[in-house]
């Protein structure tokens, strides 16, 4: 074995071949946030920076147009706040059964919880390029407007009872219905085939109006 590499010894590299390739020595990142790390601030600067991030999902909301901003960072913070404070309005109606109104909360959890499971299965299965949290995270971020129409119907309610409030309710629960139907359409569009998005639509649709119907039927017990 030894004699097969003897005259590797003699072999020598000329000066004049030149030697080609570039040779990159890696340096450290200069980009501060590459080193950042929730674990190492403040609880107080947590939570802040989690509100900051819900409010611009609420702006987004309130203006929506087709944009990717509330799938790029989705979370579940606020639609879970949307959803209890939507729950804890629909108490005390007159529709209500049992105690401390207890299964109008349920009811409420579970249809906004169950029908946005079913819908954003019916998009993936429809061949939607979104994950199962995006989805949620629109359709719940989404009912702001209704949210808001169910605190301005309970104003409303404050007063008597006429064909004038009810009137009024309607154009309010409506317009919402609509904003919320759009809004969510408008961030789901581009994540849906084209020819598929009447059946995604649907059932967005239908989610929407059940929960409108429930704001606009509510009425305050006596």
């Amino acid at each position: 074995t030894a004699c097969k590499f003897a005259g590797l010894s003699d072999i020598s590299i000329s000066e004049d071949i030149p030697v080609e390739g570039d040779i990159s020595v890696p340096v450290g990142s200069q980009n501060p946030d590459d080193d950042f790390s929730t674990l190492d601030e403040p609880v107080k600067d947590t939570i802040l920076r989690d509100l900051r991030a819900v409010g611009q999902k609420f702006v987004h909301v309130l203006y929506p147009k087709k944009s990717s901003a509330l799938l790029k960072d989705w979370d579940l913070w606020g639609p879970l706040l949307l959803c209890v404070t939507l729950a804890l309005m629909l108490q005390g109606g007159s529709a209500d059964s049992g105690e401390d109104g207890r299964p109008q909360f349920a009811e409420v959890f579970v249809i906004i919880w169950f029908g946005s499971v079913i819908i954003t299965l019916n998009s993936k299965l429809l061949g939607g390029t979104i994950s199962f949290f995006q989805s949620l995270c629109v359709l719940g971020y989404c009912i702001l407007p209704l949210t808001v129409a169910m605190i301005v119907c309970r104003i409303i309610l404050l007063g008597a009872l006429s064909s004038v409030s009810f009137v009024v309710r309607l154009i309010v629960v409506t317009a919402s219905f609509c904003w919320s139907t759009f809004a969510s359409t408008a961030f789901l569009a581009d994540s849906q085939p084209a020819n598929r998005k009447a059946l995604v639509v649907y059932p967005v649709f239908l989610f929407y109006f059940v929960i409108s119907w429930m704001i606009l039927t509510f009425s305050p017990s006596p």
